[in-house]
């Protein structure tokens, strides 16, 4: 991604995420890249007791877009994955971007695990931030994209002394909310929902609505965050640190979900039909490549 066409799609009076924004964000590889050059995602995701998180995360990574993907986490789950997806690495190494807690419980974390995402979240790559690790949002210098549903940010927004949103507040409300957290955290907040929301600490505020409501099933989330991933580590081989640019880059991901989600349902007729969250993954490459056709027409 270049920084004119990030610096385009960084509008102070951008409202509803589209197409031709999306188009200025995702990076089209050349013929000098490299695996490393087209960005690498690490991945710190899944648990014993949900392994397809770490699945589905990793397969929607690859799916979108980028060099390598490092998975590290359970055993369980790495096995899971390398049967799936055998390109996936899994050696630590150097990452442009992290993708932490999807499928995984706060309750439930070793001492040995709190460490290595406090490790992760305090060192320099941007890390996107979901479910099960939401509760140290705010912990370490990382730029950080968090990725709660409405009852996470209600979660997280008590924990750090805000009063909740409440699951019956309109979209004003919401959007005023993530802006809200984003301001206290100091970290881009992206607000899942049948329209979403990203906002920025510097009040850049974004909407989503390219999705279905086919989508509201087990593991899209999971998926989410792997898009998300993709498209930050796929950036820039520099990190981007910004909260602006991190937001267009969610904003992307976002778009890039639901539009790969609304395709999976069409192929049931007008009115759509039951999709899983590996029907999203299948449909991203068409997705991604129509989007990057609209910068070229």
């Amino acid at each position: 991604m270049s920084g004119e066409g990030l610096e385009a799609a960084i509008d102070p009076t951008v409202g509803e995420w589209t197409v031709e924004r999306a188009s200025r964000v995702l990076r089209v590889p050349t013929a000098s890249d490299d695996k490393y050059s087209r960005g690498v995602l690490g991945v710190r995701t899944g648990s014993t007791r949900y392994p397809g998180a770490a699945v589905l995360g990793v397969e929607a990574a690859w799916r979108t877009g980028l060099g390598m993907v490092r998975y590290l986490g359970p055993e369980r789950a790495q096995d899971l994955i390398l049967a799936r997806r055998p390109e996936t690495v899994t050696a630590d190494g150097r990452v442009q971007a992290w993708l932490i807690g999807s499928g995984t419980d706060a309750a439930d974390r070793p001492a040995s695990e709190d460490a290595a995402l406090r490790r992760i979240l305090g060192s320099g790559p941007p890390v996107i931030v979901d479910a099960g690790a939401l509760d140290l949002a705010g912990v370490g210098s990382a730029p950080r994209i968090v990725t709660p549903h409405g009852r996470e940010h209600d979660r997280l927004r008590e924990s750090i002394g805000l009063a909740p949103v409440g699951g019956d507040a309109d979209d004003v409300e919401r959007q005023r909310g993530a802006l809200e957290t984003a301001r206290a955290l100091g970290a881009t907040v992206l607000l899942k929902g049948a329209r979403t929301i990203v906002a920025t600490p510097g009040g850049w505020v974004a909407r989503v609505t390219s999705g279905t409501p086919w989508l509201a099933t087990a593991g899209t989330g999971d998926v989410l965050g792997g898009i998300i991933g993709a498209v930050v580590a796929a950036a820039s081989v520099e990190p981007v640190t910004d909260a602006e640019s991190l937001g267009a880059l969610a904003a992307t991901g976002a778009w890039l979900h639901g539009r790969a989600a609304t395709a999976a349902a069409d192929r049931y007729g007008e009115a759509g039909g039951p999709i899983t969250a590996l029907d999203i993954t299948e449909e991203l490459p068409g997705t991604v490549a129509a989007v990057l056709a609209h910068r070229m027409s």
